[in-house]
C-alpha cells in the first residue's frame, strides 16, 4: 500500500492562511490551558480509577480537568467545530473540522512521576489530522506542526524540528510501549524489528514520538492506539520530516497499528518485517 500524502502537500491547499493561523493559535492556546490544569495535579497523591477489565487502565482528576479546561476555549474559540476526547467523547460540529484531545497521554507514567506523558491536541478534517501539539508541562516542551512549520520549543529555546537522516534498521532506535499493550502476533511482529535495531527502548508513551520528531530516534511502533492517542503525534511527525501509518501502510488517524519512522527508507524495512 501506498502510504499517505505528505501533511504539507495535503494541508496547504485546503486551508486559508487566515483560518491556518487561526487554528495554530487555538491549537497553542489549548496546549497551555492543558499545562494549566494538569500541572498542580502532577508528583501528589491523586486517585486513580480503573476503565478497564483484565488491565490497569488508569483515569485521573487530572485527566478530566485538562479536557474541560480545553472543550471550555473551544465552547468560546471554534463553537462550530467538532471534538474528539478522551474522558467525554464525541461532540459533533458543523464546520467539517474536529479537534482531537487526548488531556493525559500516559497517564500510567502520570501516576508514577516520570515526566514522559503529554497532553495531544489535533485539528483533523475528513481526511486525517492536519496539525498537532504534543505538550509536556513538566518539562516545558512543546512540539507542534503542520498547519504551521515543525517546531519545538523548551526551556533551553526554541528550535526547527526534522527526523534523523536515513540510516538502516541495524543502526536505529526503537522505541515502544510493548510489551504492556498488544496481541501475542503483535508483540512477535514487534520482536522481529526490535531484534534488527541497534537500541530498544520501552513505555514513553507520547513522548516518544516527540523524540521521533526532534532527529533523537529512528522508529516509534505501537498497537492497540485510539485515535486520540496518534493524531496530534502522526501530524507532528510527518510535519517533521517523518512517515507515520498503519502497520500495512494506511493513514494514522483512525488509530490501532501505528508504524511511525524518521524516514521512509527505514520505514519500509520495518514494515516488511511487521508483516505476518
Amino acid at each position: 500500500p501506498m502510504a499517505p500524502e505528505p501533511l504539507s502537500r495535503r494541508v496547504a491547499p485546503g486551508l486559508a492562511a487566515e483560518l491556518a493561523a487561526e487554528l495554530v493559535a487555538v491549537a497553542d492556546a489549548l496546549a497551555d490551558a492543558a499545562r494549566a490544569a494538569a500541572l498542580p495535579h502532577f508528583r501528589i497523591a491523586i486517585a486513580a480509577e480503573n476503565k478497564a477489565e483484565g488491565c490497569f487502565d488508569p483515569v485521573t482528576a487530572a485527566d478530566r480537568a485538562v479536557e474541560r479546561a480545553m472543550r471550555d476555549i473551544l465552547a468560546v474559540r471554534r463553537p462550530d467545530d467538532g471534538i474528539l476526547g478522551e474522558e467525554y467523547g464525541t461532540t459533533e460540529g458543523a464546520s467539517g473540522l474536529t479537534w482531537v484531545l487526548d488531556p493525559i497521554d500516559g497517564t500510567r507514567a502520570f501516576l508514577a512521576g516520570t515526566p514522559t506523558w503529554g497532553c495531544l491536541i489535533a485539528v483533523a478534517d475528513a481526511d486525517g489530522p492536519l496539525h498537532g501539539v504534543i505538550e509536556q508541562p513538566y518539562t516545558g516542551e512543546r512540539w507542534s506542526g503542520g498547519l504551521s512549520p515543525a517546531a519545538f520549543a523548551g526551556p533551553h529555546g526554541a528550535r526547527p524540528l526534522a527526523t534523523r537522516p536515513p540510516r538502516p534498521l541495524a543502526e536505529a532506535i526503537l522505541f515502544s510501549t510493548f510489551p504492556e499493550i498488544g496481541t501475542a502476533a503483535e508483540l512477535a511482529a514487534f520482536a522481529r524489528v526490535a531484534g534488527r535495531a541497534r537500541l530498544t527502548r520501552y513505555g514513553l508513551d507520547c513522548y516518544a514520538y516527540g523524540l521521533l520528531a526532534l532527529g533523537q530516534i529512528d522508529l516509534v511502533i505501537e498497537a492497540g492506539l485510539a485515535p486520540y492517542d496518534i493524531c496530534a503525534p502522526a501530524a507532528v511527525v510527518q510535519a517533521a520530516g517523518g512517515v507515520a501509518t498503519t502497520w500495512d501502510g494506511g493513514p494514522p488517524g483512525q488509530g490501532g497499528r501505528i508504524l511511525a519512522a524518521a524516514s521512509p527508507r527505514i520505514h519500509a524495512e520495518a514494515m516488511a518485517l511487521l508483516a505476518p
